[in-house]
């Protein structure tokens, strides 16, 4: 598979700092870390920071990742520290490292942060300095924003990779399984094709399943042990992420007979999807989409049923801006990304959302993730 091109990135993110004055920026989120040095790791309590300068880009990274960054990172230098007593003796933290870096730049200077990502207590460390602290977050999301072909191919085989796996969970609907029962069979059905057809690569996922009337009002549920039931309305959610590229594939479904009401309902929301899967394409505004979609609901009757926007942008991390709402003026561009999942909610009936991932082309848009929407396809 065709490599990312961080260099290129990094090129890019040393022009704008070059048009802004920005000698040195550190760069925190580890989303970001991947997208421009292509290093991501288990971090928990252990900071990792990458530093872009004029002519070097750098880590702060533990020991423990030591090795790891040594095969992975694109980067020119890497500043360690330890956790070992024989080792710590003299290297106590990463900010020893950031220290001796920053004392090289005088009173004044610009150094470039992402503002909504930055622990508040570097920023106040960064201006101790007497640092001018400048964002770059928003040229990063930017960048992030319009996918390469490279990121684009690794956005398919998440998207296939989840089409696997929503049909294998759903061919073991039944009353008495459990939601994590459920979602097994699909993760254990993905983790086996990828490691067959994909051998040494990044693999990931995350799902939640929310069954009964109840749990599926509520858009964002973890799934439990509760176990399925005749009547039930049930929405399964699931990621995939393929060497950190993720696609989003949700579908709505029903445990037994359901009303003409409850039908009509989850048909409702396959209409207001298709409506915005219909009408996204560069050249448009972001909220146009949202709009369209909350027309079908509105038409309905059921406008004050929905409670969240249309979609938002998908990539690297979970959710991505920008996003697809009523007060987003972002004209679309090819290469954007985005989930279309328009919700209904309604007390004593049940939610209604399926979610697809859409890439925008240059003659509109085509989804990544296909496993059917119709409701034949969804009784059980």
């Amino acid at each position: 598979m065709i490599g990312l091109n961080f260099t290129g990135r990094t090129q890019v993110i040393r022009q704008y700092m070059e048009e802004k004055g920005i000698k040195l920026s550190l760069i925190w989120d580890p989303d970001n870390q991947y997208y421009l040095s292509g290093f991501r790791a288990i971090i928990y309590s252990r900071p990792i920071v990458t530093l872009i300068r004029e002519s070097l880009i750098e880590l702060i990274i533990p020991g423990l990742e030591e090795a790891h960054a040594r095969e992975k990172a694109n980067v020119d230098h890497l500043h360690v520290y330890h956790e070992q007593l024989d080792k710590g003796k003299q290297e106590i933290s990463y900010q020893d490292h950031l220290t001796e870096i920053l004392n090289k730049y005088p009173s004044g200077t610009r150094v470039g942060v992402e503002l909504g990502s930055l622990p508040s207590n570097v920023y106040l460390y960064l201006s101790s300095f007497g640092f001018e602290v400048v964002d770059i977050g928003n040229k990063i999301t930017q960048m992030r924003t319009i996918k390469d072909p490279e990121e684009i191919e690794r956005l398919k085989i998440a998207g296939k990779l989840s089409d696997h796996a929503i049909g294998e969970s759903l061919k073991n609907v039944r009353v008495g399984i459990s939601e994590l029962e459920f979602d097994s069979y699909g993760d254990q059905f993905l983790l086996e094709i990828a490691s067959r057809e994909y051998p040494d690569e990044l693999i990931g996922y995350a799902n939640w399943t929310c069954s009964g009337i109840k749990r599926s009002e509520m858009p964002h549920l973890y799934s439990s042990t509760r176990k399925f039931a005749a009547g039930d309305v049930v929405v399964h959610s699931r990621q995939v992420w393929f060497n950190g590229y993720r696609a989003e594939n949700e579908r709505t479904f029903f445990v037994g007979t359901p009303s003409d009401k409850q039908k009509d309902l989850l048909k409702l929301a396959i209409e207001a999807q298709q409506a915005a899967m219909e009408h996204i394409r560069p050249g448009i505004t972001a909220k146009e989409v949202d709009y369209v979609s909350y027309q079908v609901f509105k038409k309905a009757g059921y406008g004050d049923y929905v409670n969240h926007r249309v979609g938002h942008g998908l990539g690297l991390s979970e959710h991505e801006e920008p996003y697809l709402r009523f007060d987003n003026e972002l004209i679309l561009e090819e290469g954007m990304v985005y989930t279309i999942e328009p919700g209904i909610y309604v007390p004593g009936l049940g939610g209604y959302r399926h979610s697809d991932t859409v890439i925008l082309s240059k003659t509109g848009s085509f989804s990544i993730t296909e496993y059917p929407r119709e409701i034949e396809h969804l009784l059980f």
